[in-house]
This record gives C-alpha cells, structure tokens and sequence, in this order.
C-alpha cells in the first residue's frame, strides 16, 4: 500500500509539472499573440475576393463511373474565401486564408490592417480620406478653359506638350521614339493658377 502511495504521489508531482510547463508555454504564446495584434500595422486594401476552387472531377470508385459530390458535403462547406490585397508598398499578396476577419465581411476597395511579415488581416479600418486629397478629387467634368488663365501662355504650352499631346497625338512620340512623362508637377505660390489649370487640363 505505501508502494502504490508513493507512486501515485510521483505520478501526481509528474503530473504537475507537465501542468505547469504547459500554463507557462500558454502564457507566453498569448503574449506573443498580443504583441504581434498590437499597433502598428500595415495597411493595405482589399483587391478581390475569390471563391473557393470547386472540383469537377468525380471519385472513382472502381466501377467505371463518377462519383460526384453533393453540394452538402461537409469538405465543401469548410472552404473559404480567399483574398488578394494590395499594401502600401505596392505589394500585391494572395491569401488563402484572410486572417481574423472573414472574407464575407470586407469588400473590395476596404482598409484592412495586416501584419507586417505574414500579412494577415487583423481588423477593417474605417474608411477615412484626407482633406487635401479630397479637394483634388474631380466628382463631375470641369467647366474651366484655357482661355479662363491669363499670364501663364508658356505653361498651359509646356502643360499640353507634357499630357495632352502623347494622349492626342500618340504615334508622333512613338516615332521619334521619346517617352512621354507619366506626369507634371506643377509648383509656386498659391493663387497662381495651378489648380485651375490643372482643372482646364482636365475639362
């Protein structure tokens, strides 16, 4: 009897130990895990959302003949969504598992916050747009004209030379073999007609 004691005690001290060993290794792993779902983030936009793949090929079944599966299978219903979501950094990444949100949840075109090395999605972000690039958003075609600028002959000649000209007359640039910019930068003081050059550039 105290044979078997003494070897329960030693079970149950063995036992403790594992216990406590596993508790630790608990605690440190949702540590980590609070680290790793604290700011900061990456951001980055939802691109597409893609259904899982669905196979058409039946299951043999020795007899010669398909065996398909019904749409009530349970592998089929455990498929899920995958996203393809564009960073900050111009980084177009696949997921075939989107993270801690569902993909039924986002959109595309929504924030999405995701880790920066795995690039798991963590949350949505709301959808916030900054002041100054939503007075250069254009909603409806501009109404202004070149002939509405005074003073700026040699600018609005080197703005169409820049973007109108490789758009209307594409085939010149293609000749003599220059490359059009992708774009202008139009700089100076405020009030001198950047903006609404820029609007009669796109009018």
């Amino acid at each position: 009897m105290e044979s078997l004691i003494r070897r329960e005690k030693n079970e149950f001290t063995n036992d403790k130990k594992k216990t406590d060993e596993l508790n630790r290794r608990l605690k440190e792993n949702r540590e980590k895990l609070k680290l790793n779902t604290q700011l900061p983030h990456m951001v980055a936009n939802v691109g597409e959302i893609l259904e899982p793949e669905v196979e058409d090929e039946g299951d043999h079944d020795g007899s010669g003949f398909d065996v398909k599966k019904t749409g009530n299978d349970k592998t089929d219903e455990q498929k899920q969504k995958a996203l393809v979501i564009k960073t900050t950094g111009r980084h177009t990444v696949y997921l075939p598992v989107p993270g801690m949100v569902e993909a039924e949840d986002l959109k595309p075109g929504e924030l999405i916050a995701v880790n920066k090395e795995s690039f798991i999605v963590y949350e949505k972000l709301p959808a916030e747009y900054d002041s100054r690039v939503m007075a250069m958003e254009v909603d409806e075609r501009p109404t202004e004209d070149y002939t509405d600028l005074g003073g700026l002959d040699k600018q609005i000649e080197e703005l169409t030379e820049a973007i109108v000209l490789p758009m209307t007359h594409k085939e010149r640039f293609t000749n003599i073999g220059i490359r059009p910019p992708k774009g202008l930068l139009m700089h100076g003081p405020p009030g001198t007609g950047k903006t609404l050059m820029a609007r009669a550039c796109a009018a």
